[in-house]
Order: structure tokens, then sequence, then C-alpha cells
């Protein structure tokens, strides 16, 4: 009976050792226990694996569990569609550059979906040489080069963000998107869902968003 309650007792305290604990805000915070997401799934890939490997996709627990969970309903909502994340931060949060805010372990960059000539569901081009994603310029038709952004899977993406967050018991706080673009996305089918539920940045923000999509999660931090 004293080994089962040691065993117990080791297995809840591994449990614990697990969950992360955030602190302070987006901008000006931190992060304990962070995780390190996914590489990859059946569904999506992270942007690149020298960022992986430099230390910068880490998040908060119960964010990390969000975005596994989404990717899992995509499958079934949106078969066939493949989908990318970017930056999120470091394993104990603080300083991102170029970031202005991922300091606290709830902020998270996803790249657009996009679609090429054929109409296939394609990731978009992430690497050294194009900042990764970042320096990537969509035109306010969403489109660049051979690729044009897929409103529909991101709407579909990020509600079903919104809905993962939820059974968990948290939110999402807001969802930053170039708002020259942000009235297609709102066109989408999916258009009332996110008017009524998602709040999307007005504010013009230092940098344009229109390659990705910031997302910032609502959990409570210390």
């Amino acid at each position: 009976m004293k080994y089962l309650f040691l065993i117990l007792v080791v297995v809840a305290f591994s449990v614990t050792a697990q969950e992360s604990t955030c602190y302070g805000t987006t901008s000006d915070g931190r992060l304990a226990n962070g995780v390190k997401l996914s590489y990859a799934g059946p569904n999506f890939v992270g942007y690149s694996t020298v960022a992986r490997l430099a230390g910068r996709t880490y998040v908060h627990s119960q964010v990390d569990k969000i975005i596994v969970a989404a990717y899992k309903d995509l499958e079934t909502s949106q078969p066939g569609k493949v989908f990318k994340y970017a930056e999120t931060g470091y394993k104990e949060g603080g300083r991102f550059k170029p970031h202005k805010t991922h300091r606290n372990g709830l902020s998270v960059d996803f790249m657009v979906p996009v679609i090429d000539e054929t109409g296939q569901s394609v990731h978009l081009p992430t690497s050294p040489l194009n900042k990764f994603g970042y320096n990537i310029e969509f035109s306010s038709n969403g489109e660049y080069k051979n690729y044009t952004i897929d409103y529909e899977a991101m709407a579909a993406h990020i509600i079903a963000l919104h809905r993962a967050a939820k059974r968990q018991g948290h939110d999402l706080w807001r969802v930053i998107f170039d708002s020259e673009l942000q009235p297609n996305l709102l066109k989408s089918k999916y258009g009332e869902y996110l008017a009524q539920n998602i709040q999307f940045s007005k504010k013009r923000s230092w940098v344009r968003h229109d390659e990705h999509y910031h997302v910032d999660f609502e959990i409570p931090c210390n």
C-alpha cells in the first residue's frame, strides 16, 4: 500500500510538473514549464526546423492542448486542407525579438492557409530566403505569386481554436489579421460565427499581418 501511494504521488507530481504557468501579459510577461509544439501532424506542420531547434516554438501547456485539438477537429471538418503554425515563444517566455508580444506562452502566429493555381491546399513556403514566410506580401485580393489565401480554411481554423479553447474552459482573447483583408474572411460561410464570437484587432499593427494571423489565448496568469 505504501508503494502504491508513492507511485501515485510521483505520477501526480509528473502531471503537475508538465503544466505551465504564465506570468504577466503577452507584452510583458514570462512562462514557466513551457511546452514545445509538435513539429507536424496529419494536417499541419511547423514553419521551420531551424527555428524549432532554436527554441522558438514553445507555448503554455493549455495552448498546446488547444492547438492540437483544433487541428484534430479540422481533419474531419476540413479534409484535405493543410495548415502551418509559425512563431510562438521561448520555453521561459520573456522578450522575443522581433515581436512585441509572445512573452508568456499565450501568443501564437499561424501562416495563412493557401491554395495553389489548381485549387489544391498547400503550405505557404517558409524559409530563411523569405524570413520564414514573414517577408511575404499578399495583394488586396489575397494573392501572392501562385498562392491565394484560403479564407474558408482560415475561418474554420480560428473557429476550431475557439471551440477547443472553450471545451477546456478558456477562450481566445484576440486575433490580429490585416484590416484590409479582414472583410474577405468575414465573407466566408463562417463569417457570422466569427463576427459574433471572435475579437479581431481593429488597430493598425506595426507589421501588416497579411501572411499570418496572430492569436492571443485567454488563460489565467499569475
